[in-house]
């Protein structure tokens, strides 16, 4: 049994498609104004957070949406 052959699909408003393709890439990050980076102490024992959860959980979203490594 062969495989169907796969349709082809042909633009016929390129306008419309350019633009579609200088879209792709536009994101809008807003980020709080009152969010803070640094972490606040805990008052446990051991070395002290250098970033706030809110941070890490900020980082680790961009890096999951872009397919970045953290650096």
């Amino acid at each position: 049994m062969t495989k169907p052959a796969p349709k082809r699909y042909r633009t016929t408003n390129w306008n419309a498609y350019n633009r579609a393709l200088i879209q792709r890439g536009s994101l809008s990050v807003w980020l709080d104004t009152s969010m803070s980076w640094q972490a606040t102490p805990r008052g446990k024992r051991g070395r002290t957070q250098t970033y706030s959860d809110v941070a890490i959980q900020f980082c680790l979203t961009i890096k999951n949406l872009f397919g970045l490594p953290l650096r």
